[in-house]
């Protein structure tokens, strides 16, 4: 989810989110993000903690966080926000 969706997109997203999943529900996020850019993407998680595992050269950050949702339209926001971080890249 690197660029912004397209409406189609975020409709068959959010259609794929309700048939598997009953609100609210835990998420599980992941992420690669620029070492450089952790702590910002770790703001907008917050306050749910989260795994960071550094790549070999320490370049870039894998970031897990599993966080309770209250619906498919809270996750989508939270992909928005995170997309606008340089460089991110949403498993």
């Amino acid at each position: 989810m690197t660029k912004e969706f397209d409406k189609k997109s975020l409709e068959k997203l959010k259609h794929l989110l309700e048939e598997n999943h009953n609100w609210p529900d835990e998420f599980v996020f992941k992420f690669i993000v620029p070492f450089t850019s952790v702590d910002l993407l770790s703001a907008i998680l917050s306050p749910t903690p989260v795994q960071k595992k550094a790549s070999r050269t320490g370049k870039y950050v894998s970031v897990t966080c599993k966080k309770m949702v209250a619906s498919s339209e809270e996750v989508l926001a939270i992909y928005e926000e995170v997309s606008k971080i340089k460089g991110i890249i949403s498993l």
